[in-house]
Order: C-alpha cells, then structure tokens, then sequence
C-alpha cells in the first residue's frame, strides 16, 4: 500500500524551536499528517499559542518551553512528552542560534562555546534521551537542521562549523542505531524566509544579488522544508538513513 506512506497517525512528535519558522511549519505538517506534536521554544506564551494554532486546525499539539542550552530544559522536554503521550517516535531538533556574524579573527570564546553547545551539544543530549526507548520498539526518526553554510565560505563560522558537526553527527547516530532501525538525517535549508534570517533577506538589493545565483530565483520559504520533514518522518523515508538533504532551490548545485 502506497496510500499511506505519509500517515503518522499515531505517532509522537518533538519539534524543538518549532513556536514559528520553519520550525512550526515542519510541527504543523507532522501534525496534519497524524502526529501528535510538541511544540518547544523558550516562551511559554509562544508555545501555547503555535499549539493552539495546531489545535485549532484539526490537529493535536501541546507546548513545552525549553531552553536548549539548559540540560534540565532538555529533559523536562523528554520528560513531560511522555507524561503527555508516553513516547517520543520522532525528534525533530530545529533549534539553533547564531548569535556572531563576523570572521573568524574576532570570534569570542564564549559566543562559540554557546553556539556549539547550542546547536551541537543540545542535539546529543536530546538523542541520549529519546533513542533508548526508540532501540526497545525497534522503531524511531531523528531529524537534525544543518544548512547550506556547511558548503560555502561564509562570515558565520561559529554556525557553519556546528552544521558541519551536525552533519557528522548524523552520520555517526545512524552508524550506530541505524541496525535497531532508528533513522537519523538531516535537512539543509536554503535561505529561508524566517526572523532568525532576516538579516540576509530584508535588504532587497543584497537578497536580489544573492538570488541571481540561486537556480530557482527565490527565497525559500518555511513550507518548503515541512515536506521533506514528513518524508523523512514515515514510510516514505523508511531506506534513508545518515543523509543530509539540501534543500536550497538548487543553491548548492555548482559547488
């Protein structure tokens, strides 16, 4: 039966920075297909109401505020998902941040440290948590965001080097858990229209430029990334494993 090799119904989903972006659009479309979704940022106000966005539309979702930089936030993540709905199929780390644009001569200490426990040391820990009970089902979806700044010189390179650490994390957790048929990948976006990269896309002049090398000639958009976060979190994805999927509008095509 192909007619159902999107239905996630009854599966159970976390979806970490997922109060907006592309965050709630992936959480959104996880729910439209049948997940049960949490939905994760550091607002509680936030959460509740991209939950209730889900709610309202049919679907069923709760918020949990966390801090991904907290372990305890972490686990009271974990934690209260399955007091809610006891278990976590899907994981889906969304969250980052990227808080020095600048080259790598005056990057701080502190503000890589930060990043990379952000973006990195957060995305194990969550693993840690979830991929034991995956391995007793003999089921379960790791979903980790790297982006195409892992291809390209750029002026982020505290985040590209935690993207690059994300990719080989992907690849080492399906090595590892794969033969316990637990699928780890990753989504590469593009430039995506969201808040966290605006400031790459609100100068019209510089976007357009950017733009003029881009295949498809635009700028994402959150929605295009949900699809593939479906794909990857059901059937559709059942024979891919330790893959990082760019997603970019054909952006990284002549690298």
């Amino acid at each position: 039966m192909t007619s159902d090799l999107f239905d996630l119904t009854g599966k159970v989903a976390i979806v970490t920075g997922s109060s907006r972006g592309i965050g709630f659009a992936m959480a959104q479309a996880l729910a439209e297909h049948g997940a049960k979704v949490v939905i994760s940022s550091r607002k509680e106000d936030a959460c509740t109401e991209a939950a209730k966005q889900i709610c309202d539309a049919g679907g069923e979702a709760i918020g949990i505020p966390c801090n991904i930089v907290e372990n305890d936030d972490l686990d009271n993540l974990v934690q209260k998902t399955k007091d809610a709905f006891g278990k976590v199929d899907i994981l889906v780390c969304n969250a980052g941040i990227s808080p020095f644009f600048g080259p790598a001569t005056e990057l701080p200490d502190d503000k890589f440290d930060l990043i990379m426990r952000a973006n990195v040391r957060a995305n194990i820990h969550l693993a840690k948590l979830v991929i034991p009970e995956m391995k007793e089902r003999k089921d379960g979806v790791i979903i980790i965001i790297s982006s195409v700044a892992v291809k390209k010189g750029n002026n982020t390179t505290a985040y590209s080097i935690s993207k690059a650490a994300v990719d080989q994390l992907v690849r080492n957790l399906a090595v590892e858990n794969s033969p316990d048929n637990i699928r780890v990948n990753a989504i590469a976006p593009g430039l995506i229209k969201t808040h966290f990269s605006r400031v790459l896309w609100e100068n019209e002049e510089a976007l357009n430029k950017r733009l003029s090398k881009v295949p498809m000639r635009r700028i994402g958009e959150p929605e295009d990334i949900a699809g593939v976060a479906v794909m990857l979190a059901s059937k559709a994805g059942n024979w891919i494993t330790g893959q990082t999927f760019f997603v970019d509008g054909g952006d990284t095509i002549d690298i």
